[in-house]
């Protein structure tokens, strides 16, 4: 596995849900497939045992833009907690798909150095439960910090106008956590993943609904610099002492 030299130029994008079948690898190739249309190329890291992301890029067309792949599944073991994940030299992003049913004492070290994290959850109610204890852990043994602003939700394979889409929308909306984008359940998504693409990659009447919310998605991740800033600037404000933060508000009003 090979280093990125820029770090502070690389976006980690970690994708998790402790529950298979969330469309945590459907979310990770089509980022891959994105990024690596608009270059340069991106590292897509598969963790799961599974190997699914692997699996997907070996369907890749050679003529399709380039993604950088590493099977990483010894990453997500007790032998390998704690170890470093790389990127490719001149990967402006690390997409990390992680397996599903992370071990609790696992959650520190796959998301302390992440940019990004998002989290796709599906409307069915044991989804809905399995996410409300997975962000529950998030928060609580990972110690999560909400004022980094860098968890974000997708909602996958929505129907809207149903029972199950009204409950997940009622459930997210109370965890004052951004839902940033609220994906079909669209057989384009199983076309490209078939294919070793992205609904980018295709024909844009096709995937014309479909793209408008994926790219909501994107430009939520590309605001990941600003996102940093802001949650740094805020820290610093909040450890200043009051004297210093109070002296700029007071000048001039004796």
């Amino acid at each position: 596995m090979q280093s990125n030299p820029n770090r502070d130029n690389l976006h980690k994008i970690v994708i998790l849900n402790p529950k298979g079948g969330s469309g945590k690898t459907t979310l990770a190739t089509n980022l891959a497939s994105y990024f690596a249309r608009r270059g340069p190329p991106p590292t897509l890291i598969d963790c799961d045992p599974l190997g699914y992301s692997m699996r997907w890029l070996d369907n890749r067309p050679s003529k399709q833009p380039k993604v950088y792949g590493i099977a990483a599944q010894q990453h997500c073991t007790e032998a390998g907690k704690g170890a470093e994940l790389h990127a490719w030299p001149g990967s402006g992003q690390m997409i990390v798909d992680l397996p599903a049913a992370i071990p609790e004492n696992q959650l520190y070290y796959q998301t302390y150095d992440a940019d990004s994290i998002l989290i796709p959850v599906t409307p069915s109610e044991i989804d809905i439960y399995s996410a409300a204890r997975f962000i529950a852990n998030l928060l609580l043994v990972a110690q999560f910090d909400r004022r980094k602003k860098n968890l974000a939700i997708v909602a996958n394979r929505t129907r809207k106008n149903t029972i199950s889409f009204r409950m997940l929308m009622r459930f997210l909306s109370s965890l004052e956590i951004p839902v940033i984008a609220q994906l079909r359940d669209s057989q384009v998504f199983v076309r490209a993943a078939a294919q070793g693409i992205g609904i980018c990659d295709m024909p844009a009447y096709q995937v014309r609904n479909d793209m408008e919310q994926f790219e909501s998605i994107v430009t939520w991740l590309d605001n990941w610099k600003m996102r940093s800033f802001d949650a740094a600037a805020s820290d610093s404000l909040r450890r200043a002492p009051e004297a210093e933060v109070l002296t700029p508000l007071l000048a001039g009003h004796d």
